[in-house]
């Protein structure tokens, strides 16, 4: 699925390629992938001009003219293609079509159809339960060290609730607990200070190196156009069983927390 990274990346450059743009038309290929029904959402869309493209936790977010928003959650293999004018076949497996004035359109395209998209109004608190934004300015090591304290859940499996940090997914959870040398298994309540400071300062720094590597190819994942990221090429830990590990050189591990697959170093990052 992707994660912060890669869902900023495709954000930056649909905001590139759609600001200012009016939806001419809208295709609903499939109903089930979008709210309120095909029908309503179509037609509400169609005469809308785009405002700005950003990205909230793993959402791509649309701001409307009107005041409403296109939220689009791509899931596991949802993709947001641009097309040039003068395009007449659809990206593969196009779900959504939006067709611009301009005569270049945005296919929103899934093989596995799992990706929404949600058109909300203005007050609709669809946001209300993602966590904070570890690349904002609430994300500070005192709202992090408070977020930590008392839970009793592993801390991988704490970096990968939506509810209290946003965007972090397997994929930045294992970079960097082991930029942090800390353990996934362990309680996260318990970390010391020095601990919480440690990771606080990894998950911002491995986002934004992510971020500047157009995020990582390890799937599906391409951006607005249909390019590949780098950070798959620096990774320490994700996908690496077996093989040295960049600071100690001892081998790799893939062990299973709540029931996601984790890589981790066991020399570096001991209880």
């Amino acid at each position: 699925m992707p994660e912060l990274p890669e869902v900023e990346t495709i954000a930056r450059g649909l905001a590139n390629a759609v600001d200012g743009k009016t939806i001419d038309s809208v295709t609903v290929l499939l109903p089930r992938v979008v709210s309120p029904e095909p029908e309503r959402f179509a037609a509400d869309l169609t005469g809308e001009r785009i405002a700005a493209v950003g990205r909230r936790g793993k959402f791509v977010v649309f701001s409307l003219a009107s005041g409403r928003l296109l939220v689009v959650h791509l899931r596991m293999t949802g993709r947001l293609i641009v097309q040039p004018a003068g395009t007449t076949i659809p990206e593969p497996y196009t779900n959504v079509l939006l067709q611009f004035a301009d005569g270049t359109r945005l296919c929103f395209a899934d093989v596995r159809t799992f990706g929404r998209m949600r058109l909300v109004g203005p007050e609709e608190p669809w946001a209300a339960e993602v966590g904070l934004e570890p690349l904002s300015r609430e994300f500070s090591l005192e709202r992090f060290s408070g977020l930590l304290a008392g839970r009793t859940t592993p801390v991988k499996v704490f970096l990968l609730d939506q509810r209290r940090v946003a965007g972090i997914g397997n994929i930045y959870a294992c970079e960097a607990l082991w930029e942090a040398r800390i353990r996934p298994t362990r309680p996260a309540g318990t970390l010391s200070m020095q601990a919480r400071r440690r990771l606080h300062h990894s998950i911002r720094d491995v986002l934004r190196r992510a971020i500047e590597m157009r995020g990582t190819s390890v799937d599906d994942y391409v951006d607005a156009e249909g390019l590949r990221g780098g950070f798959q090429n620096v990774l320490s830990v994700y996908g690496r069983h077996g093989k040295e590990c960049p600071r100690c050189t001892r081998p790799i591990v893939r062990t299973v927390v709540a029931q996601r697959g984790t890589w981790w170093c066991r020399d570096c990052q001991k209880r």
